[in-house]
């Protein structure tokens, strides 16, 4: 091996450390900004989605992904979007399983609006997977419609089922929504528990144009724990899964409860993760507009030597942390992609 080889060598092998100390072992990849529903906090009704011809194929979403797995990614979710209405995406997820085989991952996951989980659940578990978030903001059907303007939520019930059929273990995300599922959140998390689930709550983020404002939409967690806190007991947890939630075990349930809080609690000083679009973008913050172009780096040549190079500078310009906030004034986005192209 020549010097400038060991040196390619020691690039792609070395962790990835960003200004802040922080390793990055955890990749978000959105194979898709379409999705089957249209949730009136996540898209306007009328979407403009990306041109087909834009987005990466499935066999560059993998090179782009054991690229990262190579310098140091142990868990990949992969998002959208609805991630499992994107063609063929099955190949995708067999592929990145060998990943799995290996010892290079430790775990391969998706979150999923549940629409299409009846069909893939069995699928999804024989590749290895073997956990996955299922979006669900109501268990009542007229409000699940209202929520996601068509949706059907025996189809959401029916693959959830399915999904635990398969011995998937099944967390349920929830978004707090002021004045349609706020007093709602007690009987979803009783069901929730009741099947031995997850439930993770999560606060309205003020991303993309979504055709109205996020101040009716907005509810404190810091609110609904106060009220929770009336008739149950929370103990925190120290659990910390790589991720942005912070955790509680429910005495009366037996269950855990998370909370995601980017507007009543900065939780960036534990982030490992970063974020790919379908087009190849990486954004290292969910919260700011950065955007590093992997696509060019991934097309101009075969090997990964300008990949490699690209990821390097984006980590290196990784923020502190974000700074979200619903402008009242302007009732405009703190950021303006939307979350369906950002990669869940």
């Amino acid at each position: 091996m020549n010097a400038s080889t060991e040196a390619l060598t020691d690039t792609l092998l070395r962790p990835m450390i960003d200004p802040f100390g922080r390793t990055i072992r955890y990749l978000r990849v959105s194979v898709t900004d379409r999705c089957d529903l249209r949730c009136f906090y996540c898209m306007s009704e009328d979407m403009t989605f990306l041109p087909k011809a834009d987005l990466l194929t499935l066999e560059e979403l993998d090179r782009l992904c054991s690229a990262f797995i190579t310098k140091g990614v142990r868990k990949i979710r992969l998002t959208g979007g609805e991630p499992l209405v994107r063609r063929n995406v099955m190949g995708l997820v067999r592929s990145l399983s060998r990943h799995l085989s290996s010892g290079a991952l430790d775990e391969l996951t998706l979150t999923t609006n549940g629409s299409q989980l009846a069909r893939f659940a069995r699928e999804l578990a024989d590749c290895g997977v073997r956990r996955v978030n299922v979006s669900l903001d109501t268990l009542d059907a007229q409000k699940f419609r209202a929520i996601t303007r068509w949706g059907d939520i025996d189809k959401v019930l029916a693959g959830i089922e399915a999904a635990r059929a398969a011995g998937l273990a099944v967390k349920i995300n929830a978004v707090a929504l002021k004045n349609m599922n706020e007093d709602e959140i007690p009987a979803l998390m009783q069901w929730a528990h009741g099947k031995g689930m997850g439930l993770t709550l999560i606060e309205v983020m003020p991303m993309g144009d979504i055709g109205e404002g996020r101040i009716d939409q907005y509810v404190p967690l810091s609110l609904l724990r106060a009220r929770l806190e009336q008739h149950y007991t929370l103990t925190d947890l120290d659990d910390n899964t790589g991720g942005p939630a912070r955790y509680v075990r429910v005495a009366e349930t037996g269950g855990k409860l998370g909370f995601i809080t980017p507007m009543t609690h900065n939780f960036c000083e534990s982030c490992n993760r970063v974020r790919i679009t379908c087009t190849g973008t990486l954004h290292t913050c969910l919260g700011h507009e950065d955007a590093s172009d992997l696509r060019r780096p991934l097309r101009a040549s075969d090997d990964n030597d300008l990949l490699s190079a690209a990821i390097d500078r984006a980590i290196g310009l990784k923020p502190k942390g974000h700074d979200f906030i619903i402008d009242r004034r302007h009732n405009r986005p703190s950021v303006s992609r939307h979350m369906s192209v950002t990669g869940g």
